[in-house]
């Protein structure tokens, strides 16, 4: 909680907060470049965990002994660097990437790797897949000499019909072992939707382009214990030092009932949304939440009757960033 006190004693009087409800990411973070910059530093992004994430060891290992078995090598393991056409330990035509965390798993294998094995142990021409610009920098910071591929797709869904077109644009040697089609490894959380597996795998695709897909969780995810104490002193704490106006920042289902039982929007008889308990509350402090996308949006209205402000059209830091300058400017 030190981090975030010390963000609110730094903020400027005519600044306004937007609470990230995420753990900020490696190397960097978008959305705190963006709202940092954002119409003249008008805004103070400030980052407040909602989940905690344990990786799996016993994945990791397996990642780890995959790769140097030359899983994911082009060519055979002896010629790999000549990019020769046979490779009968290969496993995987590509990797698909919808998670930060599990980058950050996989970035903590490749670390354990000989450097300058990297180009031997990974095929230059196989695809790593990625959902968004997060994703993709965090991949691209392992620095693998594949392709990293699909960032603009924003979601699962436009993803998957990414990945079914981009396949169809590859030699056969590098989605193809003994004339079989290689799976595609997808590493995931324990926590997560089914929509790249089926849609890739589909029975209504012709046999030939029907790629199956191996999931490996490689981490575990829940609510941290102390996230609706933590947020609770944050608002006490905006309150004391004169803030007016501030945002949160919903990314996930997770968080949302503890978000708004700490800023006391609830009824206690029933747990839904009160807009009487919100107006009572938005004086002198005014609240607004924005989420993501429109599966966490759905959530808050199927579970607590709760409709967020904004919905960003688009889940990435300028899409967030651009539907809180639209309601700020029509309210």
């Amino acid at each position: 909680m030190e981090n975030v006190t010390s963000a609110l004693a730094d903020l400027k009087l005519d600044q306004i907060p937007v609470y990230l409800l995420k753990t900020i990411s490696a190397p960097s973070d978008g959305y705190e470049t963006h709202f940092a910059s954002l119409d003249n530093g008008s805004f103070k992004p400030i980052f407040l965990p909602v989940l905690e994430h344990i990786f799996r060891d016993d994945a990791l290992r397996k990642l780890r002994l995959s790769a140097e078995r030359f899983a994911f090598a082009g060519g055979s393991p002896a010629t790999a660097r000549q990019k020769a056409t046979h490779n009968p330990a290969k496993r995987y035509g590509a990797v698909i990437f919808t998670s930060q965390r599990a980058v950050d798993a996989f970035t903590i294998m490749v670390s354990k790797l000989d450097p300058a094995k990297k180009d031997m142990l990974f095929d230059p021409r196989m695809p790593i897949y990625v959902v968004g610009p997060a994703t993709a920098k965090g991949v691209k910071a392992m620095e693998l000499p594949c392709p990293v591929v699909g960032e603009e797709t924003g979601n699962g869904d436009a993803l998957a019909k990414f990945i079914l077109e981009h396949q169809k644009s590859l030699p056969e040697d590098v989605t193809h072992l003994n004339g079989a089609r290689l799976p595609l490894l997808f590493p995931v959380g324990e926590q997560r939707r089914d929509i790249i597996p089926k849609t890739l795998a589909s029975e209504s695709l012709p046999p030939a382009e029907r790629t199956s897909v191996m999931e490996l969780v490689v981490y575990e995810t829940g609510e941290m214990a102390t996230f609706e104490e933590d947020f609770t002193h944050l608002v006490q704490e905006a309150k004391k030092a004169g803030v007016k106006e501030q945002w949160v920042v919903v990314f996930s289902p997770q968080g949302c009932e503890a978000m708004l039982m700490a800023l006391g929007w609830l009824e206690t008889s029933n747990g839904k949304f009160s807009e009487a308990r919100r107006n009572a509350t938005s004086t002198p402090m005014r609240t607004r939440i924005a989420a993501i996308g429109p599966t966490t949006q759905q959530f808050l209205i199927e579970q607590f009757g709760f409709h967020p402000d904004v919905v960003a059209e688009k889940p990435s830091p300028e899409g967030v960033a651009d539907g809180i300058l639209e309601s700020m400017k029509s309210t």
